[in-house]
């Protein structure tokens, strides 16, 4: 049987881009020209991923694509992942309910984005696959609890 699906975005869930400054725990990273802010990630999140990774098929999910692979991945200590495809950057974040929706197909799946929509929350009620929305906040990003409550929902399935 395959293993349900953890769908991951990037800006607002690894890196908290509206945190005021650095939060603890995390390093600033510049992968993109000056004019870009810095991208914040957390040592922390490599072994909880990992750990994610043992009992889910995760993917991003993220309008970075194949640069999380490229930038994200490494500085992660992660694998290259499979990535869902979107329009072009920028795109309004309900336009990622289409590519998930094809992405996922019939099949369970966790998506944490900091940027849920009602499109999408409509999406994961319609579904006959068990479908877990969890909301990230863009200060704060991937939590301890967040962690804990997909492995809860994955142990539930």
């Amino acid at each position: 049987m395959a293993l349900p699906l953890l769908l991951l975005d990037v800006d607002g869930v690894l890196n908290p881009f509206a945190a005021p400054t650095c939060p603890e725990g995390y390093r600033e990273y510049a992968f993109f020209p000056e004019d870009d802010p810095p991208v914040r990630l957390c040592a922390a999140h490599g072994p909880w991923l990992r750990a994610l990774f043992r009992t889910f098929e995760p993917a991003w999910a993220t309008g970075w694509e194949d640069a999380a692979n490229v930038f994200l991945a490494p500085a992660l200590g992660l694998p290259a992942l499979p990535v869902v495809r979107f329009p072009p950057v920028p795109f309004d974040p309900a336009e990622k309910v289409p590519a998930i929706d094809a992405f996922t197909g019939d099949r369970p799946a966790a998506w944490v984005d900091d940027a849920h929509t009602e499109a999408g929350t409509a999406w994961a009620r319609s579904r006959t696959a068990p479908t877990l929305l969890l909301p990230s906040d863009p200060s704060r990003g991937l939590t301890a609890e967040m962690v804990a409550e997909l492995h809860a929902w994955q142990a539930a399935l």
